[in-house]
C-alpha cells in the first residue's frame, strides 16, 4: 500500500526578506518544523522570488547536489569555478558542491522579478570535484506528457547529478492523464504543482502544493485545469 504526504501550499515555511519572497516546503534557515526536514534525500525545495537587481551574494555549499528552476525572468549565477551564466525559463542548472564552491544568483533585471524553485538533493558520493552543468530543454516535449530533466547518467537526457534521481516535467490540458513508472525499486516520489490542479493517485493538489509517495511502483497523474504545469522528483528514500 502506498504511503503519502501532502503538503498543502499555505503551510510552507516562509521568509519574507523585502529583497527575496521565500517559501520553503522543508525545514530551512529560520524555519524549522522536525515533521519536515526532509523527503527521502530531497532536501530543500525554496520556491523563490527575487526583487529586480537583487539576489544572493557569493555564499558556500558542499556536499550538496543543487538544482535550479526558473520560472519566470532571467537570473545570473557566477561562482567559484569561473562560471557566469544567465538562466530563464526553460533551462535546467545543476551543480555538484563536492569538496566545496561559492556562488551568486542575481536578479539582472531592473524592470521584473525572477522566480525559481531552488532544490537540494542529498548526494551518493562525497567530496567529489565541483561541477556545473546548464541545459536549455524543448518545451514543446513536456506537452501532455511527462519531460525527462534530470537524471543520474551523464549524456541522459536533461543534466545529471550525484544520486539515484529522476525529475520529470509537464505542461497538461485539462483533463489529460499520464501514468510515471518509478525507474528505481524503493525511490519515493515527490510531486509539486507548479501551476493549476492536478490528481495525483487520487489526491487533489492545487498550485504549489506538494505531495511525497513511497511504498509504490507508479503514480497516476490527471490535469484538473488547462495549461497545468508539474514537477516530478524521484528520490531514494534512504539517506545512506
Amino acid at each position: 500500500m502506498a504511503k503519502t504526504i501532502l503538503h498543502k501550499a499555505d503551510t510552507r515555511g516562509h521568509a519574507n526578506h523585502g529583497w527575496l519572497n521565500s517559501y520553503h516546503t522543508f525545514s530551512f534557515a529560520n524555519y524549522y518544523n522536525p515533521e519536515r526536514v526532509h523527503f527521502g534525500v530531497l532536501r530543500v525545495l525554496n520556491d523563490d522570488t527575487v526583487s529586480q537587481g537583487m539576489g544572493f551574494g557569493a555564499h558556500p555549499h558542499e556536499n550538496m547536489e543543487i538544482i535550479s528552476i526558473p520560472l519566470e525572468g532571467d537570473l545570473e549565477h557566477k561562482d567559484s569555478m569561473g562560471n557566469t551564466a544567465v538562466i530563464r525559463k526553460g533551462d535546467i542548472q545543476a551543480m555538484s558542491a563536492g569538496t566545496g564552491i561559492y556562488h551568486s544568483e542575481y536578479n539582472r533585471n531592473k524592470d521584473e522579478q525572477v522566480k525559481f524553485l531552488q532544490i537540494w538533493i542529498f548526494p551518493n558520493k562525497e567530496n567529489v570535484t565541483p561541477r556545473y552543468d546548464q541545459i536549455t530543454l524543448n518545451a514543446d516535449d513536456r506537452y501532455n506528457k511527462l519531460q525527462q530533466i534530470l537524471s543520474p547518467n551523464a549524456g541522459d537526457e536533461g543534466v545529471w547529478i550525484h544520486q539515484d534521481a529522476w525529475f520529470h516535467m509537464g505542461k497538461f490540458d485539462r483533463g489529460f492523464s499520464a501514468e510515471y513508472k518509478l525507474k528505481k525499486h524503493g525511490n519515493g516520489i515527490y510531486a509539486f504543482v507548479i501551476k493549476g490542479d492536478f490528481s495525483v493517485n487520487g489526491n487533489v493538489l492545487n498550485e504549489r502544493d506538494g505531495l511525497g509517495i513511497w511504498d509504490t511502483d507508479k503514480i497516476d497523474i490527471t490535469a484538473n485545469a488547462q495549461d497545468a504545469e508539474i514537477l516530478l522528483m524521484e528520490v531514494p528514500m534512504n539517506l545512506n
